[in-house]
């Protein structure tokens, strides 16, 4: 019976009797991303949510240290500055395909403002190896003066985005920067549902329902199809075919869209080799796994996972699950925040393959 009894705790604390968190990171400051290098460097993104100065990339070092990253100089804007060559407000990075550290910039001073100029906007990518930007990509010929770029993906010379603000998805041009909008306000990329985190509906300081649209994107492992969803669900998917098709009607492509799963609030996705889709459930605190055929299993249920944000799978079969609260934030909580600091990056082991599109 007391074999039983730990088993049964077990599996009510991780989700499974294997399955267990390892805290990485510690952060004093809220952050919503992680991404790691074939050879093991961490990288993270502080998105600037309610004020905070300083980094908004950092590189963790061995010793715990997060320094800002790829220097000082793109970390160190403030109102009135330049924003050519700096960051004003991260919002996702990842490691693509190509080996380059992809950052996406929203240009705007504090989540729900305008973009400050059109060069604000942009995407960054890094060069690892010597820590030097190697392209800025402006996003104002794509974009809208509602818009908010969130998430990115990369499929050879292809980028997609995700526009979580002003309701589409982006394609872009790797190597010539030009791109267009897709599916704008479609069913698929407006969020018609209310986001629930920690058992509540989500609401700003005005008392309306927090509308986060089209959120986070995977492209599955044989580069057949993209999945997309807002951050309230539900997940749909589209032929890539038919969405790299300039040619094809705006009708015809949103004919193409179906609907894949009911997915939850979530916070972020990842994908592996095998075509398997993790995504945060931000309301019941924890990870689910959804099948190419479309089965949901459970990965873990922890009352730690308090807003699993950008989930990222490594090399060593690690899903790594940066937790950061904002639900908590004051936006969201009557003007004062309820964060509990520090706000730490886990990591488990599920013997996964890395998909790094």
């Amino acid at each position: 019976m007391k074999t039983i009894l730990s088993l049964f705790i077990l599996f009510h604390v991780f989700g499974s009797a294997n399955a267990q968190l390892e805290k990485v990171i510690t952060s004093d400051v809220v952050w919503n991303g992680v991404t790691t290098s074939s050879t093991g460097r961490i990288f993270v993104n502080f998105p600037r949510i309610e004020g905070d100065t300083g980094k908004r990339i950092g590189e963790v070092l061995k010793n715990g240290t997060i320094i800002p990253y790829p220097d000082a100089e793109w970390n160190n804007w403030e109102s009135g500055a330049d924003v050519n060559e700096k960051f004003v407000r991260t919002n996702s990075l990842r490691i693509g395909p190509d080996g380059l550290l992809w950052v996406v910039d929203t240009g705007t001073p504090s989540m729900g403002q305008d973009p400050l100029s059109e060069n604000a906007l942009k995407l960054v990518s890094i060069d690892i190896a010597t820590n030097k930007v190697q392209q800025v990509i402006p996003l104002s010929g794509v974009t809208k003066s509602t818009s908010f770029i969130d998430d990115l993906r990369i499929s050879g010379n292809t980028i997609y985005l995700t526009d979580a603000g002003s309701p589409a998805l982006i394609i872009l041009n790797k190597n010539t920067g030009s791109g267009r909008r897709v599916l704008e306000n479609h069913p698929s990329t407006i969020d018609n549902l209310p986001i629930r985190a920690e058992g509540k509906i989500m609401k700003d300081q005005k008392g309306n329902k927090v509308r986060i649209h089209a959120d986070q994107l995977e492209i599955s492992p044989d580069g057949k199809w993209l999945y997309f969803q807002p951050a309230s669900g539900p997940l749909w998917r589209v032929p890539i075919q038919y969405l790299n098709d300039e040619n094809l009607p705006e009708k015809d492509l949103a004919s193409k869209v179906e609907l894949f799963y009911k997915t939850p609030s979530t916070g972020g996705t990842a994908i592996d080799t095998d075509g398997n889709i993790y995504l945060s459930d931000i309301n019941k605190g924890e990870i689910i796994k959804i099948s190419p055929e479309g089965k949901e299993s459970l990965v873990i249920k922890d009352k730690q996972l308090l807003w699993a944000d950008a989930l990222w799978i490594d090399d060593d079969g690690y899903l790594w699950i940066p937790t950061g609260q904002l639900n908590r934030l004051a936006t969201f909580q009557d003007g004062k925040s309820k964060v509990k600091f520090p706000v730490v990056i886990y990591k488990m082991k599920i013997n996964a393959k890395p998909l790094k599109h």
